[in-house]
């Protein structure tokens, strides 16, 4: 589904990716874990398609709508239409615009996008409620500006909403976890099952630790560092990594 093959990126002059290889297959959960400056939220960029973060080397093919494509290639507004998600680490804030507005503008436009009829008000805002429901957020909160005032937790689990209104077929997930407390880290861990585990869609979590993984099972855990892919093994590496330190697993 996704497909990295030896990528290089840097910014600046700087490169922080050197030479990393991944696959992910429909239907699975990759956890990528690793260091302060390994290049974790890098890749998330990278595959997002942030300006400032320039490709070097290497390919990245993913399996979207539309079919299988070079993604590299396509603007970022293109990914999301393909079928791209990406998750911030720090979701930023939009005053004087609404979730509900955002979220319908933002979906609206990609349904147009793949040359899909735009939903009608009340058709969005039932896909809304279910959607918020999942997270445990009632729509006054989504009637607020994006993000604006609201805690940490509340901009993930916002996010988390606009995840499931646009029905990703593959998400990127940076650091999900930051900023959650115990009860909404399982709110959200259990909304990121409930909209990304199937058979046709594949996660991507990058994270520092092993506590969302409690929650969100991954079949495979990768280790990055100095740029590239270190090490990669089943759910047990999260646990080595916690305990015993990249350092020493990855060596």
């Amino acid at each position: 589904m996704l497909k990295i093959d030896n990528l290089h990126a840097e910014i600046g002059g700087t490169e922080i990716l050197k030479g990393l290889s991944l696959t992910v297959n429909a239907g699975e959960i990759h956890a990528i874990m690793g260091p302060n400056g390994a290049g974790k939220s890098t890749l998330s960029y990278v595959l997002g398609g942030r300006p400032g973060y320039e490709v070097t080397g290497g390919s990245v093919q993913f399996a979207g709508r539309d079919g299988t494509c070079d993604l590299l290639a396509l603007a970022p507004h293109e990914r999301a239409a393909a079928g791209l998600f990406l998750g911030f680490q720090y979701p930023v804030e939009i005053p004087g615009v609404s979730n509900l507005q955002f979220l319908r503008e933002s979906l609206n436009a990609q349904r147009r996008g793949r040359g899909e009829e735009p939903l009608s008000g009340g058709e969005f805002l039932k896909l809304a409620r279910e959607k918020a429901g999942l997270l445990k957020m009632d729509m006054d909160m989504m009637k607020r500006a994006v993000n604006v005032g609201f805690s940490g937790g509340e901009k993930k689990r916002a996010e988390m909403v606009q995840m499931g209104i646009l029905d990703p077929l593959f998400a990127v997930l940076d650091e999900t976890d930051s900023g959650l407390d115990i009860d909404a880290l399982r709110v959200v861990g259990d909304g990121i099952n409930a909209i990304m585990r199937d058979p046709a869609k594949g996660v991507l979590l990058i994270t520092h630790y092993q506590r969302l993984l409690d929650y969100v099972k991954p079949d495979y855990v990768h280790v990055l560092a100095q740029g590239r892919i270190m090490k990669t093994g089943g759910p047990e590496l999260a646990h080595r990594l916690e305990n015993e330190g990249y350092e020493v697993v990855a060596a």
